[in-house]
C-alpha cells in the first residue's frame, strides 16, 4: 500500500459518528457477554416456530447451491413453480432445518456469548418436511463436560410439525464454550 498512515486513515469510509457507535457496540458486547457454559444449565429448554415457505426454500437452495425439483423448482421469468417429490409435493432440503437450530439455542434475550464453537452434530432425518409446513424447534441442554480442557454444552434438538405433531429430525449439538 502506497501512502502514509495519515493519508492511508483518511480513506475510511466510516464518519466519526459512524466509529463512535461500533465502538460503543463492541464495548457492549465486551461488557454484557459471558461464557456460553457459564450461561446455560442442564435442562434449559428453548424452543421456536418457523413457517418454512417456499422463498426460504428457494433462498437456501440456491445459498448452498442444491438445486432439486424435490423442493421447489424455478424458470426464467417467474419466481417459482411447484415442485414435486416421491413423496407427493415439494419437501424441504434434509439440513435446512439444522441452520435454524442455532438461533434457538442462542436466546436472543441473553446477553451476548463469547467464545463458542459448534464442534459437533448428529442429524437424524426422521421424516420428509413439506414445503409450507411450519415446525417446532425445540433445544434441551442435556449435558455439560469436559475434554482434554475444554468445556463443552451438548444440546438435544427436535423438529416437530405444530399442527399434527409429526417428528420430522432430531440433532444433537455440542458447543466449545471459553
Amino acid at each position: 500500500m502506497t501512502g502514509s498512515a495519515d493519508q492511508r486513515s483518511e480513506l475510511k469510509p466510516m464518519s466519526g459518528l459512524q466509529r463512535r457507535q461500533t465502538r460503543e457496540f463492541i464495548e457492549g458486547l465486551a461488557s454484557e457477554s459471558r461464557p456460553y457454559w457459564d450461561m446455560v444449565e442442564i435442562g434449559d429448554e428453548l424452543a421456536r416456530e418457523l413457517h418454512i415457505t417456499p422463498e426460504l426454500v428457494i433462498l437456501y437452495a440456491d445459498g448452498v447451491e442444491d438445486f432439486n425439483c424435490w423442493y421447489e423448482g424455478w424458470r426464467m421469468n417467474s419466481w417459482r413453480v411447484e415442485g414435486e417429490s416421491p413423496f407427493g409435493g415439494a419437501i424441504v432440503p434434509p439440513l435446512l432445518v439444522s441452520h435454524f437450530v442455532l438461533s434457538v439455542q442462542f436466546d436472543a434475550t441473553r446477553p451476548f456469548s463469547i467464545g463458542s464453537i459448534h464442534t459437533f452434530h448428529d442429524s437424524r432425518i426422521l421424516a420428509p418436511i413439506p414445503v409450507g409446513a411450519t415446525v417446532r424447534i425445540a433445544t434441551r441442554a442435556v449435558d455439560k463436560f469436559e475434554k482434554r480442557g475444554r468445556r463443552y454444552v451438548r444440546h438435544e434438538c427436535d423438529v416437530t410439525d405444530v399442527n399434527d405433531g409429526t417428528q420430522y429430525f432430531q440433532e444433537i449439538r455440542d458447543i466449545l464454550s471459553l
